[in-house]
């Protein structure tokens, strides 16, 4: 699918933290293809080697083993950079529920000492990872960025309080950032494994091995599932922006529909049928809701497209098809095998 031409960042010193994670690793590489330097962050708490092994040794790209629990790891990362993308952060509403004093170390102490580390260091430009998760119990749809809940659970409360902290460094010390709300983002590197795996890595894999996926609820909750490629998009155009107007706001990261979980499986089955036609006859099992969940998620992208000139290249359809292919020929064949 041939990608919007759209402004990129170039020819900058770049950190990414969480860089060795999913979403990390993918603008890692996306943006030492435009002659950038990239300083990659990254603890390894959540993220893989494996994920950066490819370009590990290019010439413009430096690994700082480091956390941002610590504010000195975060005033390494940030020597001589231009711009942050800050993805680092510990991801999953089950994993907050069970576990919300790490959540809250990593997700809040870590970003606070990131905001000051990139106030210190006067850093032009924050891009951090925010969450749709921020709209909690509010019914509205389609989400649009004002309009907010009450969280449902410690994981949104930390990305609500991101978001915060972000406003208050622009008032008071005039740092210059954006928050991209994340909604539901799928893709290469997005690990299949583990307890607090995403739904479609996860699903894959299953119905791979001929094991029947259970869905949380009856199949009718809803998401704005978004490929990676419409995310390292919004990352350069929040970047790159000279747009008053979009200086230090939040923007939905989406494709601005929505698809229920049962609409989901159908298509994974349907593309997934090509490398094996049993995995049509997999049968789909259902389960109880999920604590914390959001029942629907639908993402208004009219303030990014109308302040950012973001025009998502993938839908469900066109991304998945493009995932399931990264997924069978890199993790899923190999899990199964």
């Amino acid at each position: 699918m041939k990608q919007t031409d759209y402004p990129r960042i170039t020819n900058k010193r770049v950190l990414v933290t969480g860089g060795a994670g999913f979403i990390g690793s993918n603008l890692c590489e996306d943006l030492l293809k435009y002659d950038n330097e990239v300083v990659c962050l990254d603890n390894f708490s959540t993220g893989h080697f494996r994920n950066i092994k490819e370009f590990i040794d290019h010439p413009k790209f430096r690994l700082i083993f480091g956390d941002i629990r610590k504010l000195e790891d975060c005033r390494k990362g940030v020597e001589g950079v231009d711009l942050v993308l800050h993805e680092a952060a510990l991801g999953s509403v089950p994993r907050s529920i069970n576990d919300p004093i790490t959540s809250n170390a990593v997700n809040v102490d870590g970003f606070l000492n990131m905001l000051v580390a990139v106030r210190d260091a006067k850093v032009k430009r924050f891009v951090y990872a925010a969450s749709s998760s921020t709209y909690g119990d509010s019914e509205s749809l389609p989400k649009v960025e004002d309009v907010i809940g009450k969280p449902l659970s410690p994981y949104a409360v930390t990305k609500y309080v991101n978001e915060l902290y972000a406003h208050v460094f622009a008032l008071n010390y005039g740092l210059e950032s954006i928050g991209l709300r994340y909604f539901n983002v799928y893709g290469r590197r997005q690990d299949p494994n583990g307890a607090y795996a995403a739904v479609i890595p996860k699903f894959t894999m299953m119905l791979m091995a001929h094991e029947s996926p259970v869905i949380n609820g009856d199949g009718t909750n809803s998401r704005d599932f978004t490929y990676i490629d419409n995310v390292i998009q919004m990352n350069h155009l929040a970047a790159t922006t000279t747009n008053p107007k979009a200086i230090n706001q939040v923007f939905n990261t989406a494709v601005g529909e929505r698809n229920d979980l049962k609409q989901l499986t159908a298509l994974l089955k349907e593309y997934l049928k090509a490398y094996n036609p049993e995995i049509a006859a997999v049968e789909i099992q259902y389960g109880p809701n999920r604590k914390g969940d959001i029942p629907h998620s639908h993402a208004s992208i009219k303030k990014a497209t109308e302040l950012l000139a973001y025009h998502p290249d993938f839908t469900l359809e066109t991304g998945l098809k493009q995932a399931v292919q990264w997924y069978y020929n890199h993790l899923i064949y190999k899990t199964i095998k």
